[in-house]
């Protein structure tokens, strides 16, 4: 769920609208937007929704920054940063992507000043005003312009996707899933529900998320460690044997040199007897 203004609180700061930031200087505009504070204020809060909410939304946000640093592609993901169109109240959706932009700590998002809008949003829904994320902000996100928005109801385990048809258009239309997958077109990938977690997939690959990899590299760290110690073992036993086997050779030649000796000495007293005799 994304954080937003409370009516009831003093009016936040906004950005100025559009024709008024058009007429200002270069100077003039950079101390706008030094002006705009980063940090949103208690009465914007929403409510603490858990673990539930924060790990859906943090599996988000780095299993996209990952996919696209790896692509090598210019995408910027966020959470949580606070946002200003102009004259508009100002949000932080729980994770925002802009595409064709420098990758780098933004503080804020400033849209006058960056020249562009967030191209795609996702909210997540444990608890609380379910209409705000289900009804309100899909009307508010396609009147701003964003061209996909999508809504991951966790608590209920269902997702939903809202695309704008067109790029003038303002109102969104749903995005029907095939197979039980939504296809956004803005991140070139299948969001789907799987096993209780919101998962992105490129057609059939799933992507992993941070958690997900770590996870299946201490799995196989620990079996090639386990590999490695059955390998070390099996070495370990195969000198053992090498061992045994050369112990039991230098027996074996130490008693056929022995019988040899004795051979030699009784043939020598065979030999003795039979010069006396």
């Amino acid at each position: 769920m994304s954080r937003d203004v409370d009516p009831r609180a003093e009016e936040p700061p906004r950005a100025p609208p559009q024709d008024a930031w058009d007429g200002m200087s270069s100077a003039e505009r950079a101390a706008v937007v030094e002006s705009l504070p980063a940090a949103m204020t208690d009465a914007e809060m929403s409510p603490p929704e858990g673990d539930a909410h924060y790990d859906a939304k943090n599996d988000a946000r780095e299993t996209l920054r990952e996919w696209f640093r790896r692509l090598g592609k210019s995408v910027y993901v966020a959470a949580e940063l606070t946002t200003y169109y102009p004259d508009e109240p100002r949000f932080a959706p729980d994770v925002l992507v802009v595409r064709d932009v420098e990758v780098r700590e933004w503080m804020k998002w400033v849209v006058s000043a960056e020249g562009k809008g967030l191209d795609w949003v996702l909210e997540v829904h444990v608890g609380g005003d379910r209409k705000k994320d289900a009804e309100r902000n899909v009307a508010r996100y396609a009147r701003l312009g964003i061209p996909e928005y999508f809504v991951y109801d966790r608590a209920r385990q269902r997702l939903a996707g809202f695309r704008l048809p067109s790029p003038s258009a303002r109102a969104y239309v749903p995005i029907v899933p095939q197979l039980g997958r939504y296809a956004s077109e803005v991140l070139e990938l299948d969001l789907v529900i799987e096993a209780q977690r919101l998962r992105f997939y490129r057609a059939s690959a799933e992507l992993l998320t941070p958690r997900d990899l770590a996870a299946k590299l201490g799995a196989l760290a620990e079996q090639i460690a386990a590999e490695r110690d059955a390998e070390a073992e099996r070495a370990r036993i195969e000198a053992e044997r090498a061992r045994t086997e050369a112990e039991r050779a230098r027996t074996e030649a130490e008693r056929a040199a022995a019988a040899e000796a004795e051979l030699a000495r009784l043939r020598a007293e065979i030999d003795a007897l039979r010069k006396r005799s």
